[in-house]
């Protein structure tokens, strides 16, 4: 008679973690310092970021009058977006602010690495776990222009961390937009109208889309019609930063 052994499980040793550890110690992007928790942060610069205090909690203004209980801002109670709620842990000034633009701008891979770690620790005790995660797309011209997507780059280390779906597929940005840097509310949501669509069929019903900042909320609004015209319920928006 064959008594079948239980198959040991080997463990597969993530040999890029171990060489970033040990051989590469965490070093702070600010100041040089060791970091700590295996951030490129120390706990003195991590101190003085610019944390979210007071915020809309569906598009993640802030708000100027201290409440105990979630508060929605006058333009949502008005004008709601597409979208339910919205996570963002730092305000886009000093710090948070450098790391992102030297990110998108200057190509600086390390700082998704660590504005990823970042939002994963903010998230893991005030949001609810999604179904998978959908950064927000790049059009194709401008992918080839930039060479990466800094909203791709930073959810990849989110949905590692959390250990949640990443989804690249399902959406695309078939219209080229303009750079939205320099535009006014009102001329952001006419140049981002109808600018996503699906490309595949969607089975999650709790979506997160995530960027890098936010600073109207209109991209995130447009992609979230497209997500829920196509039966998603429940969308959350996860950002960084909000201006």
């Amino acid at each position: 008679m064959n008594i079948r052994r239980p198959v040991q499980r080997i463990k597969v040793y993530n040999w890029l973690d171990i060489i970033q550890k040990h051989l590469l110690p965490a070093t702070c992007i600010f100041c040089g310092n060791p970091g700590f928790n295996t951030q490129d942060i120390c706990e003195t610069c991590d101190q003085h970021l610019p944390r979210m205090i007071l915020c809309c909690y569906q598009c993640a203004e802030t708000l100027e009058t201290p409440s105990s209980w979630p508060m929605l801002c006058g333009r949502c109670l008005s004008h709601p977006p597409a979208y339910d709620r919205t996570f963002a842990p730092f305000l886009y000034q000093g710090a948070i602010r450098h790391l992102i633009t030297s990110l998108k701008f200057g190509a600086t891979y390390k700082n998704a690495r660590l504005l990823g770690h970042l939002l994963s620790e903010y998230l893991h005790d005030t949001a609810d776990k999604p179904d998978c995660i959908i950064p927000i797309p790049l059009h194709k011209s401008r992918y080839r222009e930039r060479g990466f997507n800094q909203a791709i780059e930073i959810a990849r280390i989110v949905s590692k961390e959390l250990q949640i779906p990443l989804d690249v597929d399902s959406c695309i940005r078939h219209r080229d937009t303009p750079h939205q840097i320099a535009l006014p509310a009102k001329q952001r949501r006419k140049n981002m109208k109808n600018a996503f669509s699906l490309r595949k069929p969607i089975t999650a019903r709790h979506v997160a889309i995530i960027d890098d900042v936010m600073t109207t909320g209109t991209t995130a609004h447009e992609l979230a019609v497209v997500l829920k015209k196509a039966g998603v319920a429940r969308v959350d928006v996860w950002v960084c930063a909000r201006a």
